[in-house]
């Protein structure tokens, strides 16, 4: 018989962002000095905490998905994703 033990550290170390994906996050405006701030899924209940930078990710990509900017909404997903990968599948997968 054998035991497996998974250890789960936090990945210290930033994706790498294209250039489109830093442009979208250089045109978000947030607090830089603002706390972070829970986030419920509004279909699952589930929440998670998100840095001011996270929630105005999140912010815009709702904003795309109520006026149908479809291509912005991609844009935003495929960064939420890379930025906030535990997060992304709690609050918008």
């Amino acid at each position: 018989m054998y035991l497996c033990i998974v250890i789960k550290t936090q990945n210290t170390m930033k994706p790498k962002l294209t250039k489109t994906d830093q442009k979208l996050i250089d045109s978000l405006v947030f607090n830089f000095n603002g706390k972070d701030e829970t986030i419920r899924n509004p279909f699952s209940g589930e929440a998670c905490k998100l840095e001011p930078r996270g929630v105005a990710l999140h912010d815009y990509i709702k904003g795309c998905e109520a006026t149908k900017l479809y291509d912005n909404l991609r844009k935003g997903l495929t960064l939420f994703r890379k930025l906030y990968p535990e997060q992304y599948y709690v609050l918008l997968d």
